[in-house]
Order: structure tokens, then C-alpha cells, then sequence
């Protein structure tokens, strides 16, 4: 067979795909008629990850399982805006790490809406102008995000999914080569993840403090003279060239991010359950509340505190753990730490990110 004979049997499955594609596109539209009788929530992660492991468990290539994931992301997020278009808040101008994160869990049929803070994400999801929202809680080098844990504290928002992100930075500018570049802007936690490059390859430039990456390639716009670091997707959304690749010193660097809002998905198999306590300012309180947890062998995935704001010296603890919520051993953890503690709230349960 030649190319052309070869091109004219893709043309053939390409047609079959987008009949098959309406066909299922058709479905959602029932499933979503079903939904709003039984007021079901339109975005049900634990689903969409049973069907992700079922097509990635019985893939037999050529074609990547990490391709096939992004396939049905977009196919997922196309059907479930049949059945209801949904509104993303995410933290921070368009291009950021969050908007990324955003788009690779809900894939690009949604209504994306900027925020200037994290607890106005919180805010726009509680007041119902958005159905969802996307903020940062963990970055693998730099640790937790306080701004997020601390919002927990004052809301009644749920954690309905998780996303994890590859953190890559990319030096962004108008200026046509490294030597052309005056200061570079950057918020601080990525400037110390790209520490050793821009020691080695802008030992004497200027950085200046930005509140989020993407402000930084807003300034590179009025400024040819400066660089920002910052993601890809800012590169496109700004107009600006790529004067380096992947300037981060480590890697596997990555963040994750949480979804809020106020479905409670099922169990999905593989998930992660996060609480959020308190106990008494007595020695060996938190050893015995968290003892409740090795009893019945649930493994911890994240233990942190904050101040409670009220009373000097007193914490909240925030755990996330392996199970959900409806897990026989989970409950009855659950329910020994409250033997222990002087309150328990259970944050959310959700299916465990890849």
C-alpha cells in the first residue's frame, strides 16, 4: 500500500470515529435529561476514573496510555457539557499553573473564570457563580500552600478530585537572546526551583517578586529588556518567545491541586479521604488521636498543621488518607479519632490522582 491508500483508510475510521463520537455524545445527552431529575451531580470523577482504567487496562497500543487519557479527557469534557456546561474558578490570571491544572482535569469545554486570590475561588463556587474550582495545595519541593489550608477553616466547601501537575518553567521574554535580558520576574517559589540554572545562565540579572507567573509575562509584554519565568501555555497566551526550556533545577518537580465544591463522589476504588481535627493542648493528644489511624492500618498521605487563628498556640491538623469515607476500616478510624479529638470534619472523599 501506498500513502495515499494508506491516508484513504484513515479517512475511512476517521469517519466511523465521528459516528461512534455522536453516538455517544447522544447518551450523554440522556444521562444528563436523567440527572437533573434525580438532581445528580454532572461532574462525577469517581465515573470518569472507572472509565479511563477500563480503556487504558485494555489498550494494546501503538497508541500511549498517557495519549489515550488526554483522548477521552477532552471526549469527556465534550459530553458532560451536553448534559451541562460547567464554570471552572481557578487562582490566578490565564496561563498559570492553576489554569493548567484546570484544563487537564476538565479538559477545555468548560468556561474558565480567573481569580485574584484563592479564597476568592472559594467565594465564586459558595455564591454559585461558578460550579467548580481549582487551587493549589502541595508542590513536591516547596511543601504545602498555606493560603489553601487556611481557607478550609471558613468554609463549608468539599474536596470533590485532585489533580497532579508537572511543574516546568520556561524563560519567557521579547528579547532575542539571554544576553539582551536586564531582570527576570518570577514569583519566589519558582525562582528557587530554577535557583542553579539562573545562577549558572543570568548570574547578575535582577529577579523581582510577582504574585503569580503569568503577572510576570504580562510585564515581559510592556518590557523587551526583561524575562519571565513561567509556563508554556503563557507563552501562546501572551505573544512572547521562549528563550529556554525547561529551566527548573529538579525534574519530577510537580504540584497538586484540589477541585472544591459540593458533590461527594463514591467510591472509586482507589481514593483518598482528607480530615481536617483538632485536639486538646495536652501532652500525647495528637500521638493517641493519630494512633486512631494505625489501629485499623490506614495509610497517611499528608499531616499538617495551622494555627487556629483564636487562641495562641492551639492547631488544627489537616491529614489526607488512603480509603473513602464509606470504607468499613476508614469509618471506624474516623470514628476513633473523634474518641480523641475535640472536632473532626471530613473534608471530602475522592478518587486518588494518578
Amino acid at each position: 500500500m501506498n500513502i495515499n491508500d494508506l491516508r484513504k483508510d484513515i479517512d475511512g475510521i476517521d469517519l466511523s470515529i465521528l459516528e461512534l463520537l455522536n453516538k455517544r455524545a447522544e447518551l450523554a445527552l440522556e444521562i444528563g435529561k436523567l440527572k437533573q431529575k434525580t438532581s445528580k451531580s454532572f461532574f462525577a470523577p469517581e465515573r470518569e476514573r472507572q472509565v479511563l482504567n477500563k480503556l487504558t487496562t485494555a489498550n494494546r497500543g501503538p497508541l500511549p496510555n498517557a495519549a489515550l487519557r488526554a483522548v477521552y479527557r477532552e471526549i469527556i469534557s465534550a459530553s458532560r457539557s451536553l448534559e451541562k456546561p460547567l464554570t471552572v474558578a481557578y487562582w490566578g490570571p490565564p496561563a498559570t499553573n492553576t489554569h493548567m491544572a484546570s484544563i487537564r482535569k476538565f479538559g477545555s469545554s468548560c468556561t474558565f473564570v480567573s481569580m485574584d486570590t484563592i479564597p476568592d475561588v472559594f467565594s465564586e463556587v459558595e455564591r454559585e457563580r461558578a460550579d467548580y474550582g481549582v487551587v493549589p495545595i502541595e508542590n513536591s519541593t516547596e511543601g504545602v500552600i498555606n493560603h489553601t489550608l487556611d481557607t478550609f477553616l471558613t468554609t463549608n466547601m468539599r474536596i470533590c478530585s485532585e489533580v497532579y501537575l508537572p511543574i516546568t518553567h520556561f524563560l519567557l521574554s521579547q528579547a532575542g537572546s539571554l544576553g539582551e535580558v536586564k531582570r527576570v520576574y518570577s514569583i519566589p517559589t519558582a525562582a528557587a526551583q530554577c535557583r542553579n540554572w539562573l545562577r549558572e545562565n543570568l548570574p547578575d540579572v535582577e529577579i523581582m517578586d510577582v504574585s503569580t507567573t503569568a503577572k510576570g509575562a504580562q510585564l515581559c509584554v510592556e518590557d523587551a529588556s526583561s524575562a519571565a519565568i513561567a509556563t508554556s501555555l503563557a507563552a501562546e497566551v501572551y505573544s512572547l518567545g521562549v528563550l529556554a526550556e525547561h529551566i527548573e533545577d529538579n525534574p519530577q518537580n510537580r504540584t497538586r491541586f484540589l477541585i472544591i465544591g459540593y458533590n461527594e463522589p463514591g467510591p472509586s476504588g482507589k481514593d483518598k479521604t482528607s480530615v481536617m481535627f483538632s485536639v486538646s493542648h495536652k501532652s500525647g493528644s495528637l500521638f493517641r488521636a493519630l494512633s486512631a489511624f494505625e489501629k485499623y492500618d490506614i495509610n497517611l498521605t499528608m499531616i499538617e498543621s495551622r494555627p487556629t487563628k483564636l487562641t495562641p498556640w492551639e492547631y488544627v491538623f489537616f491529614v489526607d488518607c488512603q480509603g473513602h469515607v464509606k470504607d468499613p476500616l476508614v469509618q471506624k478510624a474516623l470514628a476513633a479519632l473523634g474518641e480523641f479529638a475535640l472536632f473532626v470534619t471530613v473534608l471530602g472523599s475522592y478518587p486518588e490522582a494518578e
